[in-house]
């Protein structure tokens, strides 16, 4: 077993585990943005989102809804952030959430990517239309 998470998730190598169930193991990030980033695994080996069988998405989900209540609890939070990288910048390719706590003025400004507008309404109408197809696929 050479995936780092999945030796976190086995007990093999130690983490800082917040949470853990038959499915989910749960524990704070290496390198955190913020005291109490929390990144959810699923135990079970899948590498993105578009792998994942429906069946463990509510079991992780579940996961990461229990993380941001408890970080909001614990450590008085005034909210998270909840994301997901799939491949690109994905640093472990091992399907995880991050759970970051957030406090207003504490720096996280958003997406942290550039962000633009369509050319025009017909550009939109062609990305959606390819979207449409792709579900129907």
């Amino acid at each position: 077993m050479s995936c780092l998470f999945c030796r976190i998730a086995s007990g093999e190598v130690a983490a800082a585990l917040v949470l853990e169930d038959e499915t989910c193991a749960a524990f704070l990030d290496h390198r955190p943005l913020f005291p109490g980033h929390t990144l959810v695994v699923p135990k079970r080996h899948v590498e993105t989102l578009e792998e994942a069988p429906r069946s463990l998405l509510e079991p992780l989900f579940a996961a990461a809804q229990r993380i941001a209540r408890a970080l909001e609890r614990g450590l008085e939070a005034e909210g998270t952030f909840v994301a997901m990288n799939n491949r690109i910048s994905q640093s472990v390719p091992h399907l995880h959430v991050h759970v970051v706590p957030r406090r207003k003025g504490d720096g996280l400004k958003g997406f942290f990517w550039p962000r633009s507008k369509y050319a025009s309404a017909e550009e939109m109408e062609d990305v959606r239309a390819k979207l449409l197809a792709a579900l129907n696929d």
